[in-house]
């Protein structure tokens, strides 16, 4: 006799967005796995179509409220590459500096407050604190670092606006600069303990068998970049990227999908990136990757959160640099001259490849976007590993129990359900 049973979680806590998993066991295994974004969807890539670059620049900043400068940087980074625009060495360092800031707040506020408490045992960040309160002290002051920054370069920390197509509107001063140093010396102290401690959580036992994704950089870790990368050893450049994936709109969700063109999920963000560019680590945080006991590479999705700790390390260490020799610029922006063109721009979000796609008229005017955001690529390989993961977790449990351990399968991702759920499908058939 078959014996079905139907778990759903109506709402996933502490993710960024609105989503639902619906999960169907059926004689012993997962008959359904399907994560359910019902987000209404947002239709940026239309209402951005006949705007002027800098218009959209400041639009794509609200997309998220976590990671705005992703959008912003992907699609600069695009129109530059539209108009034959060379940056300056300083414009490349402020982005730099800037985007960091954007993973230091993402990063620590994922590893304090959204997935410590599942690896501990408790049900909210706010739950955890009165057991853990240095911990999640320390997770929102280093998140505030990474604001601060943020708010250095563009003004404020939440849908920034200093940045534009060839750079910025106004270069900092010095002292302002500088005023982070401290900042960011006392904050590389307590991201090597945040390392230590991720390190001493308890991690299931599972393996993601997915091909990982990631940007690959000539010189350094990457944030930006022209090329991708593959675990299978592929490397192309980005506007290849139709090549390699497809994306899709599933049915269940507001939400498009990506998998290689086969159908493979693919996995994107901390995790690919530390697996495909550890050697771009330098030495001394190479090391400090080893001392958690973790085998780099990883296929175990729970050991995001170390890598998160890490990559933390390096953008504070990273942001301490470009402070330390910065030097002030009565030009931060370069000037350009519009041109029609079709271009691609990719930068490394907190949760993985951001992609963008423009079409531009003579005039610069947009006549078609495309925004291809990290949780959108990754959700097949979040339904995937859902099943894997259960599955080793043992479907026989209680269904609270299983409902949980799926909720922190979900978040090893750190979905930004927002930013995922802008679909929009056309079809119009005239007699």
């Amino acid at each position: 006799m078959s014996r079905e049973t139907v778990i759903e979680v109506p709402i996933l806590a502490r993710v960024e967005g609105e989503g639902a998993l619906d999960l169907r066991i059926k004689d012993g295994k997962i008959d359904k796995c399907e994560l359910r974004i019902y987000e209404p969807p947002r239709y940026f890539e239309k209402f951005l179509e006949g705007r002027e670059p800098n218009a959209i620049i400041d639009a794509v900043a609200r997309i998220c409220g976590i990671c705005p400068l992703a959008y912003q940087a992907g699609f600069s980074r695009a129109y530059e590459s539209a108009f034959d625009i060379t940056r300056t060495q300083w414009i490349d360092d402020m982005r730099l500096l800037m985007f960091l800031g954007e993973w230091i707040e993402s990063h620590y506020l994922h590893v304090h407050l959204l997935a410590a408490p599942d690896f501990l045992g408790y049900r909210s960040a706010i739950e955890m604190a009165k057991d853990f309160p240095k911990e999640v002290v320390r997770g929102v002051k280093l998140q505030h670092l990474g604001n601060d920054i943020l708010k250095l370069l563009g003004g404020r920390s939440v849908h920034p606006n200093g940045m534009k197509v060839g750079g910025f509107y106004k270069a900092p001063l010095v002292k302002e600069v500088h005023a982070l140093i401290p900042k960011l010396k006392d904050a590389l102290k307590e991201a090597k303990d945040v390392i230590q401690w991720v390190s001493t959580l308890s991690f299931p036992d599972t393996t993601t068998p997915f091909k990982m994704v990631s940007l690959s950089h000539p010189t350094e870790y990457p944030v930006f970049g022209d090329d991708v990368i593959t675990s299978d050893g592929e490397k192309f450049h980005i506007s290849e990227y139709d090549d390699h994936f497809r994306e899709f709109h599933a049915p269940q969700s507001t939400a498009l999908h990506s998998t290689t063109v086969d159908g493979q999920p693919i996995l994107l963000g901390p995790l690919s990136r530390i697996n495909l560019n550890f050697d771009k680590l330098p030495k001394h945080i190479q090391e400090m990757a080893h001392a958690t006991g973790v085998k780099w590479p990883s296929r175990n999705m729970f050991h995001s959160v170390v890598a998160r700790a890490i990559e933390g390390y390096w953008a504070i260490e990273r942001a301490l640099q470009v402070c330390e020799n910065y030097s002030y610029t009565d030009t931060p922006c370069v000037d350009y001259t519009v041109k029609a063109a079709d271009a691609w721009g990719a930068v490394e979000a907190p949760r993985g490849i951001q992609i963008d796609h423009i079409k531009v008229n003579d005039q610069g005017l947009a006549e078609k976007i495309r925004i291809s955001a990290p949780t959108s690529q990754n959700l097949p390989c979040i339904e995937a590993d859902l099943r894997i993961a259960l599955e080793n977790f043992g479907l026989d449990k209680p269904e609270d129990d299983i409902r949980l351990h799926a909720e922190m399968v979900i978040r090893n991702y750190d979905p930004c359900i927002s930013c995922s759920a802008h679909f929009l499908t056309l079809n119009i058939d005239r007699d």
